[in-house]
């Protein structure tokens, strides 16, 4: 069985087990020092922007490194170990369990009722405002972030898993991670954090749309509307701020018959994103469910063809 298959059903498993620390909380960690000793040192002499094209090269060069020496090492010292911790890696790039767990738990608070708890739990997985929101904005909250994250946290680290093995999946949560960090059009990281931001759209391009298609796949099976979302998909998937994240949102909003998007609040100041879907049904928090259902299906499918066609040319060979 291929590793990225093992790790993806390790994922399944045990998702982010709390007693190990994270890879990318390493990888955050170096990005935080990083940051800080590069706008010292080479900030001044060569530029922001060039400074943040230097982190970018050197927090993902340095993770595939560091990634593919650990995985050598311990494939030297052992085979079962390399396995092991080959899989273990994998399952680390990886976000299915954590976020199904997520919005589990946020669709559990409001079918108690308990909108307080609940305004807490999702503004653990967004970054607007939470304090203010109805359920229907919490649940709108919920689905945006799982339906963009099915293509950041589990398409397209198998695809990259699959393409260029476990430092290449772990070298793309570096990029991702970085994204997360630095990659905004803010005043403080609008320079630094360029490079970052625009790599990781680069990434993400190809990824993105091949959810898109697996998406559509998804809908097939699950009885769901293929056409009205791939219809969304066309008409707004371009008018989201992100040049990938609209494709996963405009066609799980198509695919639910609901509308994505809306007024936003960050640290107070009012944003408004670009509308994705129509609002055929009113959102209910039973959206949640819907679309882990979508995300762990798509997932599988993921998991299985890149498993099959991984093998294709030692069959043809």
């Amino acid at each position: 069985m291929h590793i990225v298959l093992l790790g993806f059903l390790l994922d399944l498993i045990i998702g982010d087990p709390k007693f190990i620390t994270h890879p990318v909380v390493l990888i955050g960690k170096a990005i935080e020092f990083l940051e800080k000793h590069l706008r010292k040192i080479t900030g001044p002499l060569i530029g922001l922007r060039a400074s943040g094209v230097l982190l970018t090269l050197i927090v993902v060069g340095g993770t595939y490194t560091l990634m593919y020496s650990i995985q050598t090492g311990a494939e030297r010292l052992n085979q079962w170990l390399g396995l092991a911790v080959s899989i273990w890696f994998m399952s680390s790039t990886l976000a299915v369990k954590g976020l199904a767990g997520a919005a589990g738990e946020i669709y559990r608070l409001l079918d108690a009722n308990n909108l307080p708890e609940a305004r807490k739990k999702v503004g653990w997985i967004v970054g607007r405002d939470t304090s203010h929101l109805d359920e229907s904005e919490i649940t709108r909250a919920t689905v945006e972030t799982v339906a963009e994250n099915i293509v950041d946290g589990i398409i397209a680290p198998l695809i990259y898993g699959f393409i260029g093995g476990v430092p290449l999946a772990m070298a793309y949560k570096a990029v991702n991670t970085l994204d997360s960090m630095v990659g905004y059009r803010n005043e403080k990281y609008r320079e630094l954090g360029w490079a970052s931001a625009r790599f990781d759209d680069i990434c993400n391009y190809i990824p993105a749309r091949l959810t898109g298609i697996l998406l559509l796949l998804t809908f097939v099976l699950l009885g769901k509307p293929v056409r009205n979302s791939f219809r969304v998909i066309r008409r707004d998937s371009g008018q989201h701020p992100s040049p990938n994240s609209g494709i996963p949102e405009a066609a799980v909003a198509g695919a639910l018959g609901i509308r994505l998007g809306g007024i936003n609040y960050y640290g107070g100041v009012k944003s408004f994103r670009a509308f994705m879907g129509d609002a055929s049904v009113p959102l209910s928090k039973e959206h949640i469910t819907e679309t882990v259902k979508i995300m762990y299906t798509a997932s599988f499918l993921a998991a299985l063809i890149g498993s099959l066609l991984s093998y294709i040319p030692s069959a043809i060979g």
